[in-house]
């Protein structure tokens, strides 16, 4: 597993099916204790294995129950199991660890990994900062199922993906279990630990509601976050049905973190969200969570589809159409959008950038006037569903959508939008 952007990201070997995360956190001291146990299966013989863990102190590793040799370069933590694995065996790798987390810098300059808040802390992970807070296969295209358990002072909360199963108080400090049953990227895992308001409501056909809202937000962000059943009906609606079995939000201060993020089921703001960009991070949970990029390279097939969900529901909403945004972008002074193509970032520094947001979205545009609404429709609901909890690159998605329509040529998009450089001469 070799990332073209992050190269020391993930590993080979194995196939991660299950993390199970015990953390004990005090915020006061900054102090993590953790055990993660990872059930996974060996793509080939193995005489040892990566994980990748950046900071914080190993205490101990086995391996099915045995004590395993272990050494660290780096963010490698190589394991050697006390018996050689054999190609498609099912081992248990127990990682006991502790100390002060990091928040990792990105090579855009943006904070992530551990991120100490006003009251707590914030994990999160894109691209590689889940690394900060657990041993891990840290690369998109290896997704699991997790069970998160956090221990924090009585008092605080612990929120975190999936659904609360399991939540007890003992000495003085607060257990609380979180589930995630559907396949998850460890860039998607969150913990938020402080001060929350947390209500449980209900969206489109039963659907779990979890919002955890710092006090300081609940005022700004109750009129955004009472919309959430009904984008989710919205965006069922033209993407096909919601991925996974809870959805919500976590509000945290607005200088907590610098931007938002679509961790899975439970997306993290900064402040209250504007409909916008909760309308973006929800839009993910299909395209980027439950259709997860094979590489960072790939980063428009998240980037793209939830800023053209933006246009979409700006456009059903009595905002301008999608063409007429399109227009905007094409004629209008954002000279950002054509510093490189959407599906070749010029570097890891900018996977972020204009370029795979907004340029990508003109792409899914440039689609749909190809191929007409119905067609257009069909494409991408299908895509959502044919690659449904999975990974997918760009050339399957390309692939795809020429397959869905074999009487259109798409050439000419992928050729100048997708992958060319510069403006395109003809919008």
């Amino acid at each position: 597993m070799h990332d073209p952007y992050f190269p020391d990201a993930g590993n080979g070997g194995y196939d991660v099916g299950h993390y199970a995360l015990t953390l004990d956190y005090t915020p006061h001291t900054r102090h993590l204790t953790g055990t993660a146990v990872i059930t996974a299966r060996a793509t080939q013989d193995l005489s040892a294995f990566d994980l990748d863990l950046a900071g914080l102190h190993v205490d101990s590793v086995t391996v099915e129950g045995r004590g395993a040799g272990w050494s660290r370069s780096g963010q490698e933590l190589t394991v050697r199991p006390h018996d050689g694995l054999s190609d498609g065996e099912t081992f248990r790798t127990t990682v006991r660890y502790s100390g002060t987390p990091r928040t990792l810098t990105d090579p855009d300059g943006s904070k992530e990994g551990w991120l100490p808040t006003a009251d707590g802390t914030l994990g999160l992970g894109e691209p590689v900062g889940s690394m900060a807070w657990f041993p891990g296969n840290h690369h998109p295209a290896d997704k699991a199922s997790y069970d998160i358990t956090v221990t924090v002072p009585k008092g605080l909360q612990a929120v975190s993906n999936g659904e609360l199963t399991d939540r007890s108080t003992k000495g003085g400090r607060t257990a609380y279990h979180w589930h995630t049953a559907q396949p998850m990227a460890s860039y998607l895992a969150t913990v938020a630990v402080g001060h929350y308001d947390i209500a449980r409501t209900t969206g489109p056909h039963g659907l779990p509601v979890v919002t955890a809202v710092d006090p300081h937000q609940a005022g700004a962000a109750a009129g955004v976050l009472a919309k959430i059943p009904a984008i989710i009906e919205w965006e069922e609606t033209n993407f096909g049905p919601y991925p996974f079995s809870s959805t919500g939000a976590i509000v945290d201060r607005p200088d907590d973190a610098g931007y938002a993020l679509e961790t899975q089921t439970r997306p993290v703001f900064p402040g209250a969200p504007d409909t916008s960009t909760l309308v973006h991070e929800l839009a993910h949970q299909w395209y980027g969570d439950s259709v997860t990029p094979e590489s960072w390279r790939d980063m428009w097939l998240n980037e793209g589809f939830a800023t053209y969900a933006e246009w979409l529901y700006k456009e059903d909403h009595g905002g301008p159409s999608t063409r007429e945004t399109f227009t905007r972008y094409y004629d209008g002074d954002h000279e950002q959008i054509w510093a490189f193509p959407p599906a070749k970032p010029s570097s890891a520094a900018h996977i972020s950038d204009s370029p795979v947001y907004e340029r990508g979205a003109m792409v899914l545009e440039k689609i749909r006037r190809t191929t007409g609404d119905d067609t257009f429709y069909d494409i991408i609901q299908g895509w959502a569903a044919a690659h449904r909890h999975g990974t997918a690159s760009t050339a399957e998605f390309t692939a795809y959508v020429e397959k869905k329509a074999p009487d259109k040529d798409f050439g000419e998009i992928w050729k100048d939008w997708l992958y060319g450089d510069g403006k395109p001469r003809h919008p």
